[in-house]
């Protein structure tokens, strides 16, 4: 079937299951061959394509609420939604989202990009169903690695009180992007060899109803022959003692067993979980051989052999010079240890975890947790390292005040994907933290311009002994500069001047010192002299070089990858607002008040305005204004 040609999934109605198995096989080829040149979560959706047919044979979107939790998982929903004539655009810039969108379609009743959310969202749709009289089926889609995270044990615990009419349905294929960890884990992992209590528990209801005038004693003592069967055969009955009805394992890859599963639970008063044994991967063999992750979210890649096609580059990602980095400094330093939220290989820890296991620790999707495990690591003279997103960290946002600066903690904050990252788009774009972070009481917080002063900055953050210390660096490769042998400790709170110049003053860090430097160079060939600094602490402010700028009464341009409000450029004006200094023009380049759509690294710089061209203008316009005021004064602006 051409599966660019489906525009809903009411046909799903009248197809036979044989239809359907080969409607999962032609979605199958088409994922392949489409993300083989866009890339994408390849794994995630080979894995649900059944799952995703049965929940749509058996419900009626968008009348029925199916939410994909994280969306990873959920191209093959936008397949049967209507989307399909758009794959070619996936996660382009302007084109099909990698994750569900509301203004996408309206079968995308919630937006993801962050795990364990849908089934608080799932139970707010509930409710609100009930309150309205409405009527309609709510169904979240929880993997069991998002069911780790606290957010949705919290939700459970409400919705086993609660008892709506909702329908969850876990994914369990073992995996979130790397291999599952801890006690939930284990215990699913119990749940899925629990068919025998499944029979029993029928075979005793059916056995009940045959005799006649059932009740009174012989009632109860099969209630508790029930429960001792449960506990014998299920280790934990974790869902069921919270009150919600449990049903599975069910073969995730089975669609009639699927089907029949969901129309029980349909049926079925209050909440119904229904545990679905999935391949991660399914019918593509690199994938399904995969045992680390590397194919959950690939770029494009050769279908034949499976190679991944990379531009070429000898420089590492700026991620491994973390890691390489701690390798060696825990070679001789026995406090360091790392903690990470089940990022180990999307934030390249495998040599470290590798080399020290009893040092590495990884505790799934559960940032919370991370941040104060890591605190109280710190209490005790270690030197924890929490290696995490800067999209992710926020959800750790409380631990990070209340836990580790309040309590002003040597913790050393490694925050991956910082900046723009491209193609996961809004959900994951890491450009809040350098205003949330900064406002925060005893934090450090510093950003390389290259791989090289980034293992400098590993180095300075593990020596460092007065408090929590936040690292920051960008997804993608290094420029490809020497790196020393032998690393060195940098300054707290020292600047370098890059670039020195009489006419204005570009102050910027990380990635996009590149850009100052290449608008400096532009500027000059038109006579202009840019100073260009290395503004590589974010806090503290190099203050020494902030007042030697006033006394030249240079103009000032900011230049981040992170958002303005709050951000880098707004504490430089407040430093010269601080001083008394209103007569010096100030203009800061940054992430406007909006969320950041997907696309290219690239392009979203020159949609955001943040390329050299840019740069070249508003300086221009700023030494014009300059000029055209006869005092030479200028107000500080932004």
């Amino acid at each position: 079937m051409d599966v660019t040609s489906i525009k809903n999934p009411k046909f799903l109605k009248k197809m036979s299951v044989a239809q359907m198995n080969g409607l999962a096989e032609d979605i199958r080829s088409f994922l392949i061959h489409k993300l083989s040149k866009t890339g994408g979560h390849l794994a995630p959706n080979l894995g649900v394509v059944e799952l995703t047919l049965a929940l749509h044979r058996v419900f009626n979107s968008p009348k029925d609420k199916l939410i994909w939790d994280v969306g990873h998982q959920s191209y093959v929903h936008k397949i049967l939604t209507g989307r399909g004539d758009n794959f070619d655009t996936l996660r382009q810039y302007k084109g099909l989202s990698g994750f569900p969108k509301r203004n996408e379609s309206k079968h995308d009743v919630w937006e993801t990009g962050h795990s364990s959310t849908s089934l608080s969202a799932a139970l707010g749709m509930a409710v609100a169903r009930d309150l309205k009289k409405e009527h309609f089926d709510v169904i979240a889609i929880i993997g069991d690695g998002a069911l780790t995270g606290g957010m949705a044990l919290e939700a459970l615990n409400d919705i086993g009180h609660q008892k709506r009419d909702l329908i969850i349905v876990l994914n369990d294929n073992e995996m979130s992007i790397a291999p599952n960890v801890g006690a939930l884990h284990n215990m699913l992992n119990r749940m899925r060899s629990a068919q025998k209590y499944n029979r029993a528990k029928e075979d005793i209801e059916y056995l009940m109803k045959k005799i006649p005038a059932f009740g009174g004693k012989l009632a109860s003592v099969a209630e508790r022959v029930k429960d001792r069967l449960k506990y014998m055969l299920v280790s934990g009955v974790f869902f069921e003692e919270l009150g919600i009805t449990y049903l599975g394992p069910v073969d995730g890859h089975n669609i009639s067993a699927l089907i029949d599963n969901l129309n029980f639970a349909k049926k079925r008063k209050g909440p119904v979980l229904i545990h679905v044994l999935t391949q991660k991967g399914k019918g593509y063999k690199p994938a399904e051989m995969d045992a680390v992750g590397t194919w959950h979210g690939p770029g494009p890649y050769k279908i034949e052999s499976g190679a991944f096609i990379k531009p070429v580059t000898s420089a590492p990602s700026y991620s491994k010079v973390v890691n390489d980095t701690l390798q060696d400094l825990a070679r001789t330093d026995d406090r360091i240890v790392v903690i990470t939220p089940a990022m180990v290989v999307g934030s390249k820890l495998e040599g470290f975890a590798k080399e020290f296991p009893d040092r590495l620790f990884d505790v799934g999707i559960a940032e919370q947790h991370a941040a104060t495990f890591a605190a109280g690591l710190a209490t005790q003279n270690m030197k924890p390292v929490l290696s995490i997103y800067s999209t992710f960290m926020q959800r750790a946002y409380d631990q990070i005040i209340h836990d580790i600066c309040r309590q002003n903690l040597n913790v050393f904050i490694a925050v991956d994907r910082a900046g723009l990252v491209g193609a996961d788009g809004e959900t994951h774009q890491g450009v809040f933290d350098v205003g949330f972070l900064r406002c925060l009481p005893n934090i450090v917080i510093m950003m390389g311009k290259d791989e090289n002063e980034l293992r400098n900055m590993v180095y300075t953050a593990i020596k460092y002994d007065d408090g929590p210390i936040a690292v920051r660096y960008p997804r993608g490769n290094g420029l490809g500069v020497s790196v020393d042998e032998k690393p060195s400790e940098i300054p707290i709170g020292k600047w370098e001047l890059l670039k020195g110049g009489s006419d204005i003053c570009i102050l910027s860090f990380g990635p996009l010192l590149q850009v100052a430097l290449e608008s400096a160079k532009k500027l000059q060939s038109e006579g202009i002299q840019v100073s260009v600094v290395n503004a590589r602490f974010l806090k503290p402010l190099d203050s020494e070089m902030l007042n030697k700028l006033i006394a030249r009464r240079l103009p000032i341009l900011t230049l981040e990858e992170s958002a303005l409000a709050g951000g880098f450029g707004s504490s430089v004006m407040e430093f010269y607002h601080d001083h008394g200094c209103n007569d010096v023009a100030i203009k800061c380049m940054g992430i406007p008040d909006r969320f950041i759509e997907h696309g290219s690294v690239r392009e979203l710089l020159e949609e955001l305005g943040l390329t050299s061209d840019h740069v070249c203008t508003l300086a221009k316009q700023m030494l014009k204004d300059r000029k055209a005021d006869g005092s030479g004064r200028q107000r500080v602006s932004s």
